[in-house]
């Protein structure tokens, strides 16, 4: 009988390794409960496909944190180079941006799925991959003699499904609607395998200002949803600076988000975790030296109100001026000196992440300790894990889309090796 494996989910990692069982002419079979191939990639790409980072890969794998070591050694199968030249290899161009993120040479997510699918439906060699939308996995494995059992449910009842080895590629628990919603942690953790409980990670967070959850109604309603540019923000926890970057945040309804704050999510969510609040620091301009900011502060403003006279002489927005009134009590207000100090370190207390449904991607998930080096559980032979399922996390640049790629190859190379052991 020739092997057939069966891979749930398709996203990135669930196809990657589908293409490379495909391509040692292993019969596939992808289901997924949505209607359609790749939703949540196709909506990652939408303002630009950022598929990998092209810095030095040491300070590349650097960006998986405490997974670092297990994720190099991923990329040192399928690193960003390897992730080019494939992309290269569909007929799609890449280019570095100014920021050393990749992107296709049109940022277009959907071409690029377009000429994946159709080479794995049509291979050159190998075997066709077959695709079955809107068959929701049930979250049963039975063992059999052939390998394992599976139920899904689809438009036409509850189907059997039996596989010789399956790939499980379900993704975390963030954008619930586009299929990543989280439902198998329950099923996995019944059958033994570990799992971690997913978080949200890149993600906003809400803030506490005295003993106010939230903004002001002033600040809520006059500048939710403007963008705070080029401003630092460092967090320190237990003595130890993990955060020092300038960038871009978003002030929201209830707090704040964006890139920069994505960035440092990871260590946030953790000083949350130990003490049910953290404080960043902004740095308003962090292009003035500490002197220049009192000097430029304490100069004489006469008649001029204090938002005119911080706009005139350094820079500020009105959005600036808010958060400083926000933030701050009023003699720090009234005093140039002390003034000039929180300017470059206005602190900024947060008290909670936003739920996981919201955000960009999630940490937590199966544990590695229960994985072989090739993400098979090793208390179900034949079953293999990938993607953002699995307990790691990464910065948004490319770094998520990256090892998602490396581990669907990592985890079909390990499917090949079982069904030739």
């Amino acid at each position: 009988m020739a092997p057939c494996v069966a891979v749930i989910g398709a996203g990135p990692a669930g196809l990657m390794a589908a293409e490379v069982l495909s391509l040692a002419g292993v019969a596939v079979q992808v289901y997924d409960a949505m209607p359609s191939v790749g939703r949540k990639f196709l909506l990652a790409g939408k303002g630009g496909l950022n598929i990998t980072h092209a810095e030095p890969l040491p300070l590349f794998t650097g960006r998986y944190g405490e997974r670092a070591d297990t994720i190099a050694s991923w990329l040192a199968q399928f690193g960003p180079t390897a992730l080019r030249q494939w992309v290269h290899g569909l007929g799609i161009d890449t280019f570095v941006g100014s920021t050393q993120r990749v992107f296709p040479s049109d940022m277009k997510a959907a071409p690029l799925l377009r000429a994946w699918l159709h080479r794995l439906r049509h291979p050159m060699q190998g075997a066709p991959v077959g695709f079955h939308m809107r068959h929701r996995w049930l979250g049963e494995l039975h063992p059999t003699d052939q390998g394992w059992q599976m139920r899904f449910a689809t438009p036409q009842g509850e189907q059997v499904v039996q596989a010789q080895a399956v790939v499980l590629a379900l993704g975390g628990g963030s954008w619930p609607r586009l299929g990543s919603d989280g439902a198998w942690v329950p099923w996995l953790s019944q059958l033994g395998v570990g799992v971690l409980p997913l978080q949200p990670s890149n993600c906003g967070f809400d803030v506490r200002v005295g003993d106010r959850l939230g903004w002001s109604p002033h600040l809520r309603q006059r500048f939710a949803g403007q963008v705070l540019k080029n401003v630092g923000l460092s967090f320190e926890f237990d003595g130890a600076v993990l955060f020092d970057r300038v960038g871009e945040m978003v002030i929201t309804d209830t707090g704040i988000e964006g890139s920069l704050i994505y960035a440092a999510s990871s260590h946030v969510r953790k000083a949350l975790a130990h003490h049910g609040s953290a404080t960043l620091h902004l740095n308003l301009r962090p292009d003035f030296t500490p002197e220049r900011m009192h000097q430029e502060v304490a100069h004489p403003r006469g008649s001029r109100t204090l938002s005119s006279h911080l706009h005139s002489r350094v820079g500020l927005t009105k959005l600036h001026t808010a958060l400083l009134h926000e933030v701050l009590a009023k003699e720090t207000l009234s005093n140039p000196a002390t003034l000039a100090q929180a300017m470059g370190h206005l602190p900024i207390t947060l008290h909670a992440p936003r739920p996981i449904a919201e955000a960009i991607s999630s940490a937590g998930g199966v544990d590695f300790t229960g994985l072989s080096p090739t993400l098979m559980v090793q208390d179900l032979p034949g079953v293999f894990c990938a993607g953002e399922m699995l307990d790691w996390e990464a910065p948004t640049g490319g770094y998520l889309l990256t090892a998602c790629w490396a581990s669907g190859r990592v985890a079909g190379l390990g499917v090949l090796g079982f069904l030739n052991r």
